[in-house]
């Protein structure tokens, strides 16, 4: 049956990066099973046609995405949690869909309130994601509260979804989610839409149209990257790799797409005397994606965490682009034998692999088309959605039981 969903996500949504996308793609696939998704988000992020979306009050300060940990969010989560109460009054939702901790812990009172399963999604530990982004710090007093929080938050929740079985063990060893409500949806994609290039006129001429706009040069091979510009993202040790692989290659160039603050990367990359080697072209609308991410010859994918997941490799593979990650759980099982990996953290071995990439062209396409195959068979949203669909009928069924039990136990 149709269920009335409401989402909850603690961010800027819709701001054209990953933890974005999955939200994007999740609502979209369960849309068109005939599901009724509302969504409430921060004051600021872009409005998406056919999705229904209510906003916290507006922070006239923060126009621009708020992205990772931040002191903001103290505020913001409770303009946030205002709404969330509001919409979940009028809407009487048979399913609570939280995106992050910061968003189950919004949820957790409504779950109390209207006897409703809580879905945690789960996008990486919290207190993990806080110590990448340098928020917190191990001997900081507020950490051991906070990793409490978060297991608390974990157990509270009626089931949770992790976008990687990776993330599922680790839950795992810790143990505070019961394995009858763990569960893992992957991030999908949509292989239509992101597929290999073809050399066809019409594409060719758009590729060429689209370097004229970015200023690149025709001679030049292009290795590419999406995703947030952060320290954590890899994006300082991108630049080092960008230094170290043109002096070797006059061909070269690098084209790195994503936000915040491009200006701060571009200011770092003349610093590093390769400011014509490199192009920061800020945000870029998810929806033309695919067109930018076809210039490429080889897709990079630096990001160190080890317990966040990373979409954007699904899109690599399905683009049919050879892809070089650091040697991480979370990558090995979303490429398993097609990537090229580095040792992680170091720059050395990450351009190693990465010329490894460029030069053996018979490996690279070897691997590209089995990373292709992969997707293909194995990243549908479509698939995502039935399995969703599944774990909200469990999570409904096994409430449902709970009430009835107390009413049995209380008669």
């Amino acid at each position: 049956m149709p269920y009335t969903i409401l989402m909850i996500a603690s961010t800027s949504f819709f701001s054209d990066y990953g933890n974005h996308v999955r939200i994007l793609e999740e609502i979209r696939a369960l849309q068109r099973r005939g599901h009724r998704i509302v969504l409430v988000t921060y004051h600021n992020g872009d409005d998406i046609p056919g999705i229904t979306i209510y906003r916290s009050w507006d922070v006239p300060w923060i126009k621009r995405a708020v992205v990772g940990s931040s002191r903001h969010k103290l505020y913001l989560d409770v303009g946030l949690g205002w709404r969330a109460l509001r919409t979940a009054l009028a809407l009487r939702p048979d399913i609570i869909h939280a995106h992050t901790h910061e968003a189950a812990a919004i949820g957790l009172p409504l779950q109390k309130l209207l006897r409703r399963p809580l879905i945690l999604d789960y996008q990486g530990s919290m207190t993990s994601e806080m110590l990448d982004h340098g928020f917190i710090r191990q001997t900081n007093p507020l950490f051991l509260p906070l990793t409490r929080l978060e297991r608390m938050l974990n157990r509270s929740a009626d089931a949770v979804m992790t976008s990687t079985h990776n993330a599922a063990n680790l839950l795992r060893r810790d143990g505070s989610v019961p394995e009858d409500r763990l569960f893992t949806i992957t991030d999908g994609v949509d292989t239509e839409r992101f597929r290999p290039y073809d050399g066809s006129p019409a594409w060719a001429a758009q590729r060429a149209e689209l370097r004229a706009q970015l200023g690149i040069p025709p001679d030049r091979r292009i290795v590419v990257y999406i995703g947030l510009l952060a320290p954590y993202q890899g994006t300082n040790l991108l630049l080092e790799v960008a230094r170290h692989l043109c002096q070797k290659y006059d061909d070269l160039h690098f084209l790195i797409m994503g936000h915040p603050d491009p200006q701060s990367y571009r200011n770092l990359a003349a610093s590093l005397g390769i400011a014509d080697r490199v192009t920061l072209p800020g945000r870029i609308i998810y929806r033309d994606l695919h067109s930018y991410l076809a210039l490429g010859e080889v897709a990079v994918a630096p990001k160190m965490s080890l317990t966040e997941g990373n979409g954007k490799i699904g899109n690599y593979m399905a683009m049919g682009l050879p892809t070089v990650a650091f040697d991480t759980p979370v990558n090995r099982e979303i490429l398993g034998p097609y990537g090229f990996y580095a040792k992680r953290g170091s720059a050395e071995d990450f351009a190693a692999q990465l010329e490894l990439a460029l030069t053996n062209r018979e490996l690279a396409a070897e691997r590209a088309a089995g990373a292709r195959a992969r997707a293909v068979a194995e990243l549908s949203w479509e698939r995502a959605a039935i399995a969703i669909e599944a774990i909200y009928a469990a999570a409904i069924a096994r409430r449902r039981q709970s009430l009835a039990d107390e009413e049995n136990v209380e008669a």
